[in-house]
């Protein structure tokens, strides 16, 4: 069944669509046009929704329906919108384009661009050894269906020597294998939140967490990040979960996604207080946690402040390992444990025996592998910080201590327009609006640093560039736009 977004949402999505920087020429409709592009092309506005009434948008955005009329036009000649008499309007796939990876779509002749929107690392070079010695163990396995609700135990108990060593005693039975960190969150929203149900998080966050949430129809709530100090507002955090009482709140504490904060301890025994005493269940995302820079030394898991199974914790091999190999896990109590595995086996049964091998052994070899990745990780921080001091001083940036991306406030609410022409000149951007609510945080830019530092750098110069033109620029010809992940 087809969704719909109504006037009011698209409206508040659009945000200062008509007075963007470089539109000063260009008509009315040619912008409202781009701007339903730019939301198609960074994942605001999903594939196959239905867009409001020419009449309702109209009202919305308090412009003349005829402006919406040609906007809807121009959208159905690039193949961004379908209608129907009598049915609507719907947002669709151009043909120029194809879906990725990440599920998003993006114009076929992009295979050369600097890609931004995506915070991850290429493998590690112990991974073809890894996948070698998995291959030798992989015959004792086959003698069995494959299936493995919770994980093979072999994983399990690796993971939770993770934990333990990290000072929270685990055991296997508290662990469950999943395809990826995004499935762990999944399995957990389908067994702890009804449709609905109030949820917490933070603004900004993870947009694909946003994404699931909204599958599930959650009324989503935000506690705002500061870009420098804590980045938490201790009792406005505190104060959000007793006041409001949320059935679930999501947090990133190691080094969050993606500002890069890093909440100190004693707030994290806080929340876990409030979370209990208001009845609220904390899922903590820590798929950061293996990556802290500059020797910083990272806080007690927010699970150990946990006595009530309030906790569940999730994580994955995607940002210290690689993306390809889909594995994460969720922790929690055993009983929960069970209560996932039986909610997965309507889902996907279990992960691939052989991709679970290979996590096995990068494991073993986790300090080499980590180590060289923290390296890696400083310098190209390093080399991205430079660059934007050099090309882009009035750019204010909080040093993370760790994770893989930088939270960049620019010098005006541009992140939107600034992210669509440097499409232009082969730069791939996650504007701030992805990581966030209804079209706020247009000042800010997520900027990985998971790229060599020569791409970061050349990246900048291009950002640069775009950025003093666009203020000046008389009427902007926008390509087709492409899709961040």
């Amino acid at each position: 069944m087809t969704s719909q977004v109504r006037g009011a949402q698209l409206a508040r999505l659009l945000g200062q669509w008509h007075s963007l920087p470089g539109r000063r020429r260009s008509p009315d409709y040619a912008a409202l046009a781009s701007a339903v592009r730019g939301l198609l092309a960074d994942g605001r506005l999903p594939l196959g929704v239905r867009l409001p009434a020419e009449r309702e948008l109209a009202q919305a955005l308090r412009i003349s329906r005829t402006t919406v009329t040609a906007a809807y036009r121009q959208l159905r000649e690039s193949g961004h919108l379908a209608s129907r008499r009598g049915a609507g309007s719907w947002t669709m796939l151009p043909g120029t384009h194809r879906v990725t990876s990440s599920g998003l779509w993006t114009p076929l002749d992009d295979l050369d661009m600097i890609d931004l929107g995506v915070a991850a690392l290429s493998a590690p070079p112990q991974l073809l050894s890894a996948a070698r010695a998995a291959t030798e163990d992989l015959p004792r396995y086959l003698g069995g269906a494959g299936y493995h609700p919770t994980g093979i135990v072999e994983l399990r108990e690796a993971v939770a020597e993770a934990y333990t060593a990290r000072g929270l005693p685990t055991s296997a039975d508290q662990i469950m294998v999943t395809s990826g960190t995004q499935h762990a969150l999944d399995l957990v929203l389908r067994l702890a939140l009804a449709p609905g149900a109030s949820v917490l998080v933070e603004s900004p966050t993870y947009p694909n967490a946003l994404a699931a949430l909204a599958a599930r129809r959650a009324r989503i709530t935000t506690h705002g990040l500061a870009l420098d100090g804590a980045g938490w507002d201790a009792e406005l955090l505190l104060g959000s979960i007793r006041q409001g009482r949320p059935k679930l709140a999501y947090l990133i504490p190691d080094f969050q996604n993606p500002t890069g904060h890093l909440m100190p301890a004693d707030l994290r025994e806080r929340v876990v207080a409030a979370a209990h005493a208001a009845g609220t269940d904390l899922v903590v995302d820590e798929s950061f946690v293996d990556l802290p820079l500059d020797a910083t030394p990272v806080p007690p898991a927010v699970a150990s402040f946990d006595r009530h199974s309030r906790v569940i914790s999730i994580g994955g091999m995607s940002k210290p390992y690689w993306g390809g190999l889909r594995i994460g896990w969720v922790r929690a109590s055993a009983p929960q444990v069970q209560r996932l595995a039986a909610a997965r086996v309507g889902v996907d049964m279990s992960s691939p025996v052989l991709d679970q091998l290979v996590a096995v052994h990068l494991l073993a070899e986790a300090p080499a592998i980590v180590a060289d990745r923290r390296a890696q990780l400083t310098a190209q921080r390093d080399a991205l910080l430079g660059a934007l001091a050099t090309r882009l001083p009035d750019w204010r940036v909080c040093v993370p201590r760790g994770g893989v991306t930088l939270w960049a406030e620019l010098d005006g609410p541009i992140s939107s327009a600034l992210a669509r022409a440097a499409e232009e000149v082969g730069v791939r951007l996650a504007p701030g609006p992805r990581f966030g609510l209804d079209g706020t945080l247009e000042r800010f830019l997520r900027l990985p640093f998971t790229l060599p530092a020569a791409d970061l750098v050349e990246a900048v110069d291009r950002i640069a560039a775009v950025r003093y033109g666009l203020d000046r620029a008389a009427r902007p010809q926008w390509r087709e736009p492409a899709v961040i992940a």
